[in-house]
């Protein structure tokens, strides 16, 4: 019986697991995993009648891979949409949130008067970013920050007090870094078939429009789903779908051998941190980046390098349950987004109960707050009672909180984060150029093409292809 030895039971780990257990039925899957759980950062926490997410809390649906799993899962009809009564996003300005130019989206706008009259922008802001309507397009096919791509565009304006906040807001990085390449090409698209931003993106919302598709607010909330029993779920359906046995916790993975695999025998042999070891025809790595390098230091120093090559960063979750009068203002939107340029330590929020109402009673608000990132990681080396004042200071004044939450639940994730920074794309291609020459190694997670939940089950299914491939002669 050939088997197979998956490293990791987060959601790339189970993705691939399950897509093994399709392709080669009659192998043996094993899947270690150090925590005593399945999910990875995946956790959901139900309390007191609120449900609190502790990391990712919903998932796109404008590619396939989440919502394929859910259906092959049976958890279909458990998926729930975002509110689209209130899907407005709100940017901070001055300590006072303003609402999002309605069809900004990500990187460009797709209506001029709602950018001519909103209040983030000065008048030469507001002029500067309409000159996009004539720039030229860019000659060569660098790689350019997602700052430099914004600034030269749009302007610095527009950059600092709208693109800046929103993209802190998915990748918690620094977008001076960051390569629009590696998480934004579409764009570079746009400018190079289109020259103007602006234009293109005129005509993808006039065609979508002609096909009644339903329109983008313009941040990341439009488009999404998640589970009605929370996230967890979708990992702990994923486990029950795999045969008793498999799962093994308790086992961390600090080293994977290539054994010689001649006759054909196996081919890996991963030694645990208790001195524990098991060999496999096919290994398949789906532990995050900031552990996974040292497993091949020995063996294949190509994906160490790329794995210790990606820079991390972190935050923290605060989510925070007030009783509707404890909230001073009313805000009719799914989030708000705060740039840089505020000073604060909040990165981002969101109206968690606005968007799916299930996760609060009646009568109650529950906010999701994320602090840190590329621009305080320090703060998630504060403790729960500290992040928790610190938050709450941050609040008041921007929603008009008053008093102490009704509940409340805190998550760290300080190196949970990878970045995708210039260069990212050059050495993911110098990565699968060595991982050619290993047909029955595989890696997979959110270090290499996406860092959303449905990126991360692509990349698990992905490697599960890559290593049965390699036994189909037999």
């Amino acid at each position: 019986m050939r088997k197979y030895l998956v490293l990791g039971a987060g959601i790339s780990g189970l993705a691939a697991a399950l897509r093994l257990r399709e392709l080669d039925p009659n192998s043996s899957v094993s899947v270690w995993e150090k925590s005593d759980r399945v999910g990875g950062v995946l956790h959901t926490v139900e309390r007191n009648g609120f449900q609190f997410e502790q990391s990712t809390d919903n998932f796109i649906t404008f590619v396939p891979w989440g919502l394929n799993l859910c259906a092959k899962l049976g958890l279909t009809d458990r998926l729930v949409r975002t509110n689209n009564r209130d899907r407005r996003t709100y940017v901070a300005r001055c300590g006072k949130l303003y609402p999002l130019p309605d069809g900004f989206m990500m990187l460009a706008p797709t209506r001029l008067w709602p950018m001519v009259t909103t209040p983030l922008l000065s008048p030469l802001g507001k002029l500067r970013a309409g000159m996009e309507l004539f720039l030229p397009r860019l000659k060569d096919d660098r790689d350019e920050s997602i700052a430099q791509f914004a600034r030269r565009r749009l302007g610095r304006e527009v950059f600092d007090r709208i693109v800046e906040p929103l993209l802190s807001g998915i990748y918690a990085g620094d977008a001076e870094k960051i390569s629009l390449l590696a998480t934004l090409p579409r764009f570079c698209e746009m400018e190079k078939k289109d020259r103007s931003l602006i234009l293109a993106m005129t005509k993808t919302q006039k065609a979508a429009r002609r096909a009644k598709r339903e329109e983008e607010s313009g941040a990341r909330y439009s488009m999404f789903v998640t589970l009605k029993d929370g996230l967890s779920a979708l990992a702990e359906k994923c486990a029950e779908a795999l045969p008793a046995g498999t799962l093994a916790f308790g086992r961390e993975a600090v080293r994977a051998e290539r054994l010689a695999g001649g006759g054909g025998g196996p081919q890996w042999r991963v030694t645990g941190a208790a001195g524990e070891t098991e060999t496999a025809d096919a290994l398949i790595c789906a532990l995050p980046s900031s552990e996974a390098g040292r497993l091949f230091a020995g063996s294949v120093p190509e994906a160490a390098e790329f794995y210790d090559s990606i820079p991390q960063t972190g935050c923290a979750v605060v989510s925070l349950a007030f009783r509707d009068g404890q909230i001073g203002r009313t805000f009719k939107g799914m989030g708000f987004v705060v740039p840089t340029k505020e000073k604060g330590s909040i990165i981002a929020g969101s109206f968690s109960s606005h968007k799916y109402p299930h996760r609060a009673p009646a009568g109650y608000t529950l906010l999701r707050i994320f602090v840190g990132g590329a621009r305080a990681p320090h703060l998630t080396e504060l403790t729960e009672d500290e992040l928790l004042e610190q938050v709450l200071r941050e609040t008041a004044p921007l929603l008009g909180t008053k008093g102490d939450p009704a509940d409340a639940e805190i998550s760290k994730w300080p190196r949970g984060m990878p970045q995708y920074h210039m260069g990212h794309l050059g050495r993911l291609a110098r990565l699968g150029a060595a991982l050619e020459k290993e047909p029955a190694l595989a890696l997979c997670g959110n270090a290499f093409t996406g860092v959303g939940l449905p990126n991360c089950i692509h990349t698990g299914e992905l490697a599960a292809e890559k290593v049965t491939r390699c036994f189909e002669s037999e």
